[in-house]
């Protein structure tokens, strides 16, 4: 496990601040937020969130003291960079969404979404 710092991985405040309201709830023995890649989108990469209970020897890890992000070595070089930012509309449309994403070719000649999904 290493300990990651800003310039790999960073939340704003509106994502952090929701983080802290989810993990307020969650029960004992969830260890953090594991933020992973998938195949697809605009960059050949989509990424998601899901709750972890176990942190891997090849994982990195941002404490953020109410809880941690856990992110593996290989989704890791995808993210490098990226902001998690959290975005509420206000009309039960709130998400979190990856900003600054690598550009590295894929599905799409033009994206207009900033979490990784073609428009």
């Amino acid at each position: 496990m290493a300990m990651l710092e800003d310039t790999d991985l960073t939340l704003t405040g509106a994502a952090q601040g929701k983080m802290s309201e989810l993990f307020a709830g969650i029960e004992e023995g969830i260890a953090g937020v594991r933020v992973y890649a998938a195949p697809g989108g605009c960059s050949g990469v989509s990424f998601g969130m899901t709750f972890t209970d176990v942190i891997n020897d090849n994982d990195g890890v941002r404490d953020f003291g109410d809880y941690k992000v856990v992110v593996d070595d290989g989704t890791l070089t995808y993210l490098r960079g990226v902001e998690i930012d959290f975005i509420d509309r206000g009309d039960g449309q709130a998400t979190f969404v990856f900003n600054n994403l690598p550009s590295t070719g894929g599905g799409c000649s033009t994206c207009g979404s900033s979490s990784g999904g073609c428009s």
